[in-house]
């Protein structure tokens, strides 16, 4: 759970703002599983799936919004262990966004020392939630990128 950060010491932002590049909804797009993603939001909800036709609708999906209800439906099955690994999804596909496009990866750097936080207010394991009580798992994902991020650059200075 989210520990209540102060205003000053936090970034607040949303996953679905397409204009934010820390968002997952951002068109900056990446190759993994060796297809070209256009955006952080297709990837994950893709990877929900194990049918490769449905997969490949996801991946093809012309917004991050559609690429979203795709991944939404109750009419395909999601992979068995979807909820142990759709944060690690989410970690390698903010990584490889960031590591492809590197204005991302120093925006993100950029941020400094502050708590990442998705704004959501419906979203209790992603984001914050309206009571701001949410895991904030998105906002834990970004941070754990910067540090890796921080964590290579230092090693190409030792």
């Amino acid at each position: 759970m989210l520990e209540t950060p102060s205003e000053e010491d936090s970034i607040f932002l949303s996953r679905a703002d397409v204009d934010e590049p820390l968002s997952s909804y951002s068109e900056y797009g990446f190759e993994l599983e060796e297809v070209f993603w256009p955006s952080v939001e297709h990837y994950f909800h893709g990877m929900k799936f194990e049918n490769e036709d449905y997969r490949e609708r996801v991946r093809s999906a012309a917004h991050p919004k559609q690429a979203a209800k795709l991944g939404r439906t109750r009419f395909k099955r999601i992979r068995r262990d979807w909820s142990k690994v759709r944060r690690v999804v989410m970690t390698r596909a903010v990584y490889t966004k960031c590591r492809t496009h590197p204005e991302v990866a120093s925006r993100l750097l950029a941020t400094g020392d502050k708590t990442l936080v998705e704004n959501s207010q419906y979203d209790y394991f992603w984001g914050c939630g309206r009571d701001r009580r949410g895991h904030n798992n998105y906002g834990m994902v970004l941070m754990d990128v910067r540090e890796r991020l921080r964590e290579e650059a230092a090693s190409l200075t030792d």
